[in-house]
């Protein structure tokens, strides 16, 4: 009880406003006592036609709408989609009550999105329990929604969880220095992003920000690309070029992919690092440039130092503050906002109908390994999306690469010097001797034939599956069944 009172007081802060919309007084009159007797502020409105031109006032703020069902003209069901499809009142939380309910009634209510259903005579503390929790969930929500924004806009990565909140931190603290930043972490986490977050909250906002992909130029070029070059200094060179240093001067510089740069070009990076100066390709010329470095990389670089494949001078000059941006798999709880954003732009940008997630593929999608981490995500949540109707279910969402039922047996393979050599059972006599079953006979021939198909394709699950005429899932789930181990047969 004493919950409730704490959960009353949290929410008369500021009076929470009830529109309760009926053609019959007497239940308008009798909510109005019960909830006024809480401390809510009651509107009332005997029509869908006047409820609608009141949610409309600007001066008429509603935090919830009890709805009938029945009413004279426009019924509470064209009332609820109407709203729904508004921008403005499309997440306002709305309670349906009816004397004449069926079933089809309280499933279209719930389809719409009521928050609560309930049938006449009503219930007082239901209806008092009902618009409490229906309030604090819309509030909740509004919260998350708030901020996630705020969080997008602030880094452009969502996320509430410990490992990315330590990644804020450490944002907020070395982006107003001067200091270089070395970003580390597997690909698809999001290194670009903190790069351009440490750039956008530091006094060089309003300057270029550069990004150079190492990886994606020639060795031949690197250097051309990075300090540019002047007429005729190489084969092609047919005009004078900035490079990358001289665009971003004043600015940030993002070396993307760090690891892949040529051991020559590290070393005029580095002077340009200790000293500020670089020189085209084909000049003499000393120019000097004020640039932030900030660099990305997959690669562990110490162990790149210690293989002769990177300079261990420029790895200390770019590990002055190092950044190790979190797997997905360490940030789970983060994968239902993530997914949520996601569906909610492709939908935006591909003019489609806001979708909903079914609960189920949070949980599915939370057991996923996901070795291309937010990247690889993205791609799964709109690819359901395109699948998908109004709801995205488990069965939009594309099988798991990654998820293999022969994983168990790769130690003990590895630890045999090859694949376990299991012989199939014998399809006429059981193991004690007697003769199978009708039906142990039809699973013995079942599992033989498995493998025996698995072996002539080289244990390929999915070219098995077209052989047998099956689904991948289901030769999946047989595979499991029958207990069937790579290379035995």
């Amino acid at each position: 009880m004493a919950s409730a009172e704490t959960e009353q007081q949290e929410l008369s802060t500021v009076a929470p406003t009830v529109l309760v919309v009926d053609d019959e007084k007497n239940i308008r009159r009798t909510l109005e006592m019960v909830l006024s007797g809480e401390g809510y502020r009651v509107l009332e409105a005997g029509t869908a036609e006047d409820a609608l031109a009141t949610l409309s006032s600007p001066d008429q703020p509603v935090d919830i709408a009890i709805f009938d069902l029945k009413l004279p003209g426009m019924s509470g069901l064209e009332a609820l989609e109407k709203l729904r499809a508004d921008e403005s009142h499309g997440d306002l939380p709305v309670v349906v009550i009816s004397g004449h309910a069926t079933v089809h009634d309280a499933v279209a209510a719930i389809k719409l999105g009521a928050s609560d259903f309930f049938e006449k005579p009503l219930n007082r503390e239901r209806i008092l329990v009902s618009v409490r929790n229906s309030i604090r969930t819309a509030r909740l929500s509004r919260t998350v929604e708030q901020m996630r924004a705020e969080l997008e806009a602030r880094y452009e990565m969502i996320g509430t969880s410990e490992p990315l909140q330590k990644l804020f931190q450490d944002i907020d603290k070395v982006a107003p220095t001067k200091a270089s930043v070395l970003i580390t972490g597997e690909s698809g986490t999001g290194k670009e992003l903190v790069s351009r977050a440490i750039h956008r909250l530091s006094p060089r906002k309003d300057e270029p920000f550069v990004k150079v992909n190492c990886a994606a130029i020639p060795r031949e070029l690197i250097e051309s690309e990075l300090f540019g070059h002047e007429k005729g200094s190489f084969t092609g060179a047919q005009a004078r070029k900035r490079g990358f240093f001289e665009q971003a001067h004043g600015g940030t510089l993002f070396l993307d992919e760090i690891g892949d740069m040529d051991l020559a070009a590290q070393a005029k990076v580095l002077r340009a690092l200790q000293n500020g100066e670089i020189v085209r390709v084909g000049s003499e010329h000393i120019i000097h440039v004020d640039v932030r470095v900030l660099a990305a990389t997959n690669k562990d670089l110490s162990k790149e130092v210690s293989d002769g494949k990177f300079r261990e001078d420029l790895f200390f000059r770019l590990d002055v503050f190092p950044i190790k941006v979190p797997a997905l798999r360490e940030r789970a709880e983060d994968i239902r906002l993530l997914a949520d954003a996601f569906v909610e732009v492709f939908c935006k940008e591909n003019g489609l109908k806001p979708k909903k997630i079914d609960p189920q593929v949070y949980e599915t999608l939370t057991r996923r390994k996901w070795p291309g981490n937010v990247r690889e995500l993205k791609n799964v949540v709109e690819r359901a999306a395109i699948l998908s109707s109004d709801v995205i279910t488990v069965a939009d969402l594309p099988e798991d690469p990654h998820d293999s039922p022969f994983e168990d047996d790769a130690e003990t393979a590895n630890a045999e010097g090859g694949a376990a050599h299991l012989s199939a059972p014998p399809l006429m006599v059981g193991e004690n001797g007697k003769r199978l079953t009708l039906r142990e006979y039809r699973e013995a021939a079942e599992r033989s034939y498995i493998v025996d198909t698995l072996r002539g394709l080289e244990w390929n699950i999915s070219k098995a599956a077209v052989a047998l005429g099956v689904e991948r899932t289901n030769l999946h789930k047989k595979i499991r069944a029958y207990g069937i181990k790579r290379g035995e047969g």
